[in-house]
């Protein structure tokens, strides 16, 4: 006999999340000579393994319709925007169910309304008692375990504990907890009810911790315990096949993930039809898994670089890869308008992601246009707050593009509506500010205007150093960016002494060998070089440099050529030539290389 499931109040409703987010913060690349800016994000909604507070319960009827990641009509998550308490309720098979006849245990039942009632906690920010309730159930199963039942289960009440700590953010104790029910359900036949359900589950769990070793297995063992129950084409299988491509994409294996994410699109194109909102998630996971594979794939010539990461031209194979993500993108902003109308913010979330296969594929002033009507139309729809963190990222992304090919003062307008509206929600002195002004400060630099640029690094740096102290090493980003500034506008020595600062910072918090610590090095020899340092002195730290980026970034990277130019200009003013000759050769071959791929 399971242990006894321990309620504060009777609740009977069902319940079960569906959560489809567009995430939109993929990179773009054109083919362009412009001088890239770099702008920095404002942070999303963090993954579990830092200090997620989002998460999904689903009941525990057999797994017969869809879950985790397929969003239906009712479920405005599928748009990409969670609400508030990080619940969206929508349609199931539970919705049919309301008296003893639909076939749902008492049990089952007894787990329904834990399940609710814990939700119900969160959602109203009484988490302690959320967490109280959850120690009193975990209580209760472990003396019904440590009296010899270990079944279904105790593995089920153990399944929505975890689900309950996995909210509140305690990591630890859902870890142990998986690890429990692993052992128990390890001994139990796939035939046992309730099994699929609790398998699909703690695949979510142990992906969203990035334990992708522990996910695969589960989520293949539910797969197959479905196949053999409903088929092979049965839309139960697209939550653990869904689990099972984000798994492989994570870890590497693109090829395999590819065809899952097919074999999901053409199971719900079977069942639910090929204008189904259901699509909206595997298409996107293809298309941005295929820009993923375009950035990283082995290739022998590049795209010049946008933004932040470079994006590497493809052998023939991945440009059919190519048309398939833009199709992806273009079919989910089909079906978007065919459901709910040219003007819904479900629109303009597929519009910013259409605008990211138009960057990819170099037509810039398409995806300018794309990415403008699409922020009207949700800021017109009031579909979420000028404020929410997707919508800043919208904002900036747009910036950069704008940047890039040369309409910086637009750029700028952008930034600074992010400053404002972060300004008026928070107050002067937040250190949310910070991303603002260091965004604002890469403008005005890329513009010439260092003076203005200077202002705003000191004012993020006088933020950062309140909230976070002088020595946290988060505050030499804006210390180095500052560095470079005053490095431009001839302040060489005030540019050294912060160098050399921040330097010193990250030294402390880093290894000697780490690329942060490259980073400062780097950034110390320009102005060092300026100052008359010794040669000998900057050649030997430029080598160091050197190893780190080799390590870092591999001995063929853009990186390593830049700074291989510079060990090769000082063996060369210190009369080396036999070391000069060796590391000359390597240099010209590198930077044929990437003339040639420029060219290109």
């Amino acid at each position: 006999m399971a242990a006894p499931i321990f309620l504060p109040s009777p609740t009977f409703t069902t319940y079960r999340t569906i959560q489809a987010s567009l995430n939109l913060n993929s990179r773009c690349w054109l083919r362009t000579q412009k001088p890239k800016l770099l702008l920095y994000m404002v942070p999303a909604t963090p993954t579990p393994t830092v200090c997620s507070r989002q998460f999904m319960f689903k009941p525990y009827a057999a797994v017969n319709s869809l879950e985790t990641h397929v969003s239906t009509h009712q479920n405005k998550a599928a748009s990409g925007v969670s609400s508030q308490n990080g619940f969206h309720r929508s349609k199931t098979l539970f919705d049919k169910a309301s008296d003893s006849s639909d076939g749902m245990s008492d049990f089952e039942r007894q787990l329904q309304e834990l399940f609710n009632e814990v939700k119900t906690l969160i959602t109203t920010g009484k988490e302690k008692d959320a967490v109280d309730l959850l120690q009193a159930n975990y209580e209760a199963v472990k003396e019904q375990m440590n009296d010899g039942s270990k079944g279904i289960e105790e593995a089920a009440i153990l399944d929505v504990i975890a689900m309950g700590y996995m909210a509140v953010g305690e990591f630890k104790s859902v870890r142990s907890l998986l690890d429990v029910i692993s052992e128990v359900i390890d001994d139990l036949n796939n035939d046992e009810p309730l099994l699929d359900s609790i398998l699909v589950h703690m695949g979510s769990m142990y992906s969203n911790l990035g334990e992708f070793a522990k996910s695969l297995p589960v989520n293949q063992r539910a797969t197959d315990i479905l196949e053999n129950r409903h088929g092979k084409n049965s839309v139960v299988l697209v939550t653990p096949l869904l689990g099972i491509a984000k798994v492989l994409s994570s870890t590497g294996k693109a090829t395999k993930a590819v065809d899952i994410y097919h074999r999901v699109i053409r199971i719900l194109e079977l069942n639910r039809g090929v204008e189904t909102e259901d699509l909206v998630v595997p298409l996107f996971g293809l298309g941005s898994l295929l820009i993923k594979e375009g950035k990283v794939t082995g290739a022998e010539n590049s795209f010049i670089r946008l933004v932040r990461i470079p994006f590497i031209l493809i052998r023939l194979w991945v440009f059919s890869s190519f048309f398939t993500f833009y199709f992806s993108f273009s079919r989910i902003l089909n079906i978007y308008t065919k459901l709910y109308g040219e003007n819904d913010g479900r629109v303009g979330l597929a519009m910013c992601s259409l605008a990211h296969a138009k960057c990819a594929k170099g037509n810039a002033n398409e995806a300018i246009d794309l990415y403008k009507k699409a922020l009207q139309i949700i800021k017109d729809a009031s579909y979420m707050p000028l404020d929410d963190s997707m919508m800043e990222n919208m904002r900036i992304d747009l910036a950069e593009l704008l940047h890039v090919v040369g309409r910086g003062r637009e750029g700028r307008e952008l930034l600074e509506e992010c400053l404002l509206i972060t300004e008026k929600r928070k107050g002067k002195d937040d250190p949310s500010l910070v991303t603002h002004y260091l965004n604002l400060a890469a403008s005005y630099s890329q513009s010439k205007d260092f003076v203005t640029a200077e202002r705003l690094l000191r004012t993020s740096l006088e933020i950062m150093k309140r909230a976070d102290g002088p020595e946290n090493p988060s505050i030499t980003f804006p210390m180095l960016h500052l560095a470079v500034t005053l490095y431009h506008l001839k302040q060489d020595e005030e540019a050294e002494k912060i160098a050399l600062e921040a330097l010193r910072i990250r030294k402390k918090a880093f290894r000697k060998d780490s690329l942060p610590v490259g980073e400062a090095l780097d950034c110390l020899v320009s102005i060092q070089s300026r100052l008359g340092k010794g040669e000998a002195e900057l050649l030997e730290q430029l080598e160091r440099v050197l190893k780190i980026q080799e390590r870092e970034f591999g001995s063929e990277s853009e990186e390593v050529m830049v700074t291989l130019n510079k060990v090769v200009f000082y063996l060369d003013k210190l009369g080396k030539k036999d070391e000069k000759f060796a590391l000359q050769k390597r240099l010209s071959r590198l930077q044929m290389k990437y003339k040639q791929s420029v060219r290109y």
